[in-house]
């Protein structure tokens, strides 16, 4: 699966096109090796801790998220290349995936900071 919507979230966003309410969510954010895959759990970081996200409201087609530290990073080296997004901190449904602009590689004991973006038909980190 290339990054994007879950089949439930998209099922969700679309049955507002028939008048069904939306229920909305608390997003939390967990952090990739690889694409995510279907189920949002494939490649996961060695890192599992996910980070809420704060957006901010729509302007112009888009939102950001207020960014999100993982501090004294303690999973190894690794590169993270994806992120998944979640409705809960542990456990909970996927909801949608995407790439990070660029790929990057925390060490022990770094601060890793990601800051998400969400335009009107993609999702970027």
């Amino acid at each position: 699966m290339t990054a994007g919507l879950s089949q439930t979230h998209a099922h969700g966003l679309l049955n507002v096109f028939r008048a069904t309410n939306y229920t909305a969510v608390t997003p939390w954010v967990k952090l990739h090796t690889g694409d995510p895959g279907s189920a949002g759990t494939s490649n996961a970081s060695a890192e599992t801790t996910r980070k809420q996200l704060t957006l901010s409201a729509p302007s112009s087609g888009s939102m950001a998220a207020s960014a999100v530290s993982w501090t004294s990073w303690s999973a190894g080296t690794e590169t993270i290349t994806h992120f998944s997004i979640w409705d809960a901190s542990t456990n909970g449904n996927f909801l949608i995936s995407g790439s990070l602009a660029a790929s990057k590689t925390p060490t022990n004991g770094d601060t890793f900071n990601l800051t998400v973006t969400a335009t009107m038909g993609t999702l970027a980190a």
